[in-house]
């Protein structure tokens, strides 16, 4: 499959993923497993959650992460700061990079917002640089769209 049919069947079982009554922490921690089985080349796929102040760390599949980051550092704190994803092909050039792993090398955030409230970010990182495209970021971004949509 190429990556675009691989992340139309990410979106397909996400459906099913979704489906019924769930705790949010649980559907993270679906999510995160769910695109790294459909792209184990990701080295981090995980969830910081915002608290009103910082994001800490949520469900993920990886290395060990950084516990908490706050919004004026790094690339997870530009996009919850900016409500904007950060798409980012060499980490090691972005101003304030936080290297929990040091063989990261590229890596995609999208802001997780809900009535215009920062609920926290969708973080993906990978040994590649330039790992992340355009293809990545509106495929993620549509998966944001439909995980925002079962949460409370």
């Amino acid at each position: 499959m190429n990556k675009q049919e691989t992340y139309e069947s990410l979106l397909l079982a996400l459906g099913g993923v979704l489906e019924g009554k769930q705790q949010p922490l649980s559907i993270y921690a679906n999510v995160s497993a769910l695109i790294k089985q459909h792209f184990p080349q990701f080295s981090w796929v995980g969830f910081y959650l915002y608290d009103g102040n910082e994001l800490y760390l949520g469900p993920f599949q990886g290395k060990v992460a950084c516990v908490s980051i706050s919004l004026d550092r790094g690339v997870c704190g530009a996009a919850a700061r900016n409500k904007k994803t950060q798409l980012v092909k060499n980490v090691h050039e972005f101003p304030g990079h936080i290297a929990c792993d040091e063989g990261a090398n590229s890596e995609i955030v999208i802001p997780i917002v809900k009535s215009e409230k920062l609920l926290g970010v969708l973080d993906i990182d990978s040994y590649q640089l330039a790992q992340f495209d355009d293809i990545d970021q509106t495929y993620l971004e549509r998966l944001i769209a439909q995980l925002i949509s079962v949460l409370n």
